[in-house]
């Protein structure tokens, strides 16, 4: 018997029938290629299926040129999608999972860069992040999106999918932007009343439905709620729009979703929004629709939590995209009690990050994107067992380590400081991330499950393994932080030696130093950051909580661009500011005077001096620690990853890790 017999139960959804109730939910891969879906399309999705999802939705997929946000985007007008459909759908059907399209519009939400074509929306109102004005719709326009919509869900039976689900309603996109007062300022038969505004939408669902017939399943994405849209629909106009759907008898289910791109963390939900932070809106939408099945997504991460929220009848699937993203096989592992060995999402939104540029990538799973490859049953035991030394605790050590393990070798694993973690687990003190310390602590419950040797308090020297007689060595000694005080805009001073003037005060530390708790910071602090990263406003949030004065200082135009990437940027900014932090832009530190700290504004070259400043805390890089590398390299076979080779990010030194850890 499953300890989650809801979850693990069978439900209908229309003509078909789902396994369970775990339901994958659309998100994007960046493994288009030519608007099309490819080979690695076919492992990711599959992958997912033998891991136990009961239902998957595909990524959002383009109905017509105008929703381009980027090169990687499905189109699913085109009938070159149809034999790709095929591969994916054989592929997933294998696992007894059902595969749905999501056609698409993102109406304003965008830009006319990629496609250069004009963005479409019902009415000029440009979107907060993209402030591209729009071109109204036209009738003819409106025909050709319409027609869109038809085309896809043509493909998708032609293809062999399940069925369709109709998004545009939620996120503030096109079919949403109808729909909401705040955005839709017509007058003719799409703008003005409720009736109007649900005209097109209406019509999109039955035309989808005229071409899938009772044999495939059609649902609609909506929002719970739109967020703090000043205008914008409550969770009581959602459900009224609920209501109308489920009216026409034409759909199946309804997934639901919250937010629009003015709030972005109702969508996405990084740490430290709560598990299950939509579950109070989805639950009046299925009062609004008790005859339908409701999805419910929201970082959804535990089986408990799903469990919980399904037997109160709240709703009757529960969605998640990245949760499964960092664990294919959370399904399977739930269902079959093994919920220790999930690995967690904790919320980094790396994978938001990462298709900035890139396919999909987790901060902590890097098969992703990869399943052919690195996937589950990818890892085959070496030829040889050897003795294999890992030096470095922290999340890359760790990967590599557990590879190596798992493959057969003979690990010992080196920690100089008492504990596992590196630099992750300083990050996981401030109260906001300590979710992140689900990385480290995941890697740590596997290493147990392994014979790797933990040497804890340990500082390996290059002596010491040579006499030791190991056959192969993973150097992952991390980096060391920079406390010259030198912004980037000076690159000679960073080679001369020298220091900011005052730099070298007994009241200035590093950001691991502030996080660690042991250096001794007095009431009012300033962070001077230059590097845009989020470490600087970690530590400013964690001495914050803790009562300190904090003024956060950037030679840059903005506070910590990096967080733009991964969709938390706004969330942050709402968060640090009503945490009384200040914000200094366009400055750089010339001189720390004792109690006092003098900055120059970098487009003038003006110094303004502030008083009574206790401490000071820079973030301006950190120095690779590769001296044992160097040591070693040529004497016996070695290999570096992580920050000791360059001081970069959590996802590099876990993906370097598990790479090597493969290549012993």
């Amino acid at each position: 018997m499953s300890d989650y017999p809801t979850l693990f139960s069978p439900l209908r959804i229309g003509p078909l029938t789902a396994k369970n109730r775990v339901w994958m939910t659309a998100h994007s891969t960046q493994l288009v290629k030519d608007h099309n879906f490819t080979d690695e399309h076919v492992h990711y999705y599959a992958e997912r299926a033998r891991g136990g999802v009961g239902v998957i939705t595909m990524e959002a997929m383009a109905v017509h040129p105008t929703t381009q946000p980027y090169k990687g985007k499905i189109f699913a007008f085109d009938p070159a999608v149809v034999p790709n459909y095929e591969k994916l759908a054989a592929a997933v059907h294998e696992h007894d999972t059902l595969l749905l399209a999501q056609p698409w519009h993102r109406g304003r939400e965008t830009s006319g860069t990629v496609n250069r074509l004009p963005v479409w929306a019902p009415s000029s109102v440009p979107d907060v992040v993209y402030r591209e004005m729009p071109h109204v719709l036209v009738d003819e326009e409106i025909d050709e999106l319409v027609n869109g919509y038809v085309l896809a869900a043509r493909h998708a039976v032609e293809g062999g999918l399940d069925g369709v689900e109709v998004h545009g309603l939620a996120h503030g996109y096109l079919l949403g932007q109808f729909l909401s007062p705040a955005t839709n300022h017509r007058t003719d038969q799409f703008g003005g009343s409720f009736e109007n505004r649900l005209r097109l939408i209406l019509d999109i669902i039955a035309r989808t439905r005229a071409e899938t017939g009772r044999t495939k399943v059609v649902g609609v994405r909506i929002n719970g709620s739109d967020g703090g849209v000043p205008g914008g629909l409550t969770n009581a106009d959602w459900a009224k729009i609920a209501r109308a759907i489920a009216d026409t008898g034409l759909v199946d289910y309804i997934s639901v979703t919250r937010g629009t791109y003015i709030e972005r963390m109702d969508i996405y939900g990084a740490t430290p929004q709560p598990a299950g932070f939509q579950v109070e809106d989805t639950a009046r939408i299925k009062a609004a629709v008790p005859e339908l099945p409701v999805v419910v997504v929201g970082r959804m991460n535990t089986p408990e939590l799903a469990e919980q929220v399904l037997a109160a009848g709240q709703a009757d699937m529960v969605g998640m995209a990245r949760q499964l993203i960092a664990d294919p096989e959370w399904a399977n592992k739930a269902r079959d009690g093994e919920t220790t060995s999930i690995r967690p999402c904790v919320g980094a939104n790396w994978c938001m990050a990462s298709i900035v540029n890139s396919p999909l990538a987790c901060v902590h799973n890097p098969a992703v994107g990869r399943e052919l490859t690195l996937g589950v049953g990818t890892l085959t035991d070496a030829p040889a067992a050897k003795r294999v030394a890992v030096v470095g605790g922290g999340p890359g050590g760790m990967r590599a380590a557990l590879t190596a393990a798992q493959r057969g070798h003979r690990v010992t694993l080196f920690e100089q400081d008492a504990e596992l973690g590196g630099q992750v687990r300083l990050i996981g003190r401030s109260e906001t991330y300590a979710e992140w310390q689900g990385i480290t602590d995941w890697l740590i419950s596997q290493l147990d499950r392994t014979d790797v040797q933990v040497q804890l308090k340990h500082r390996a020297e290059a002596a010491e393994l040579l006499a030791e007689g190991f056959d192969e060595v993973v150097v992952a000694t991390g980096s060391t932080p920079l406390k010259h005080g030198w912004s980037s805009l000076r690159p000679a001073s960073w080679g001369d030696g020298t220091t900011v003037p005052g730099a070298d005060q007994w009241n200035v530390h590093s950001v691991a130093e502030a996080l660690s708790g042991k250096a001794q910071i007095g009431p009012r602090v300033f962070i001077f950051d230059d590097t845009g990263a989020r470490q600087p406003v970690v530590a400013a949030e964690y001495l914050a909580d803790r009562r300190h004065e904090v003024t956060l200082v950037t030679r840059l135009p903005q506070v910590a661009p990096d967080l733009e990437a991964s969709r938390d940027l706004q969330a942050t900014y709402r968060r640090v500011r009503g945490k009384g932090i200040r914000f200094i832009t366009d400055h750089e530190v010339d001189a720390v005077v004792e109690d006092s700290v003098v900055l120059r504004d970098v487009w003038t070259g003006e110094t303004t001096t502030h008083a009574d400043v206790d401490a000071v805390v820079l973030s301006t890089g950190n120095a690779a620690d590769d001296a044992l590398y160097h040591a070693l390299k040529g004497r016996l076979p070695v290999r570096a990853i992580g920050d000791c080779v360059s001081p970069r990010r959590i996802f590099n030194a876990i993906w370097e890790g598990e790479l090597a850890g493969r290549e012993i």
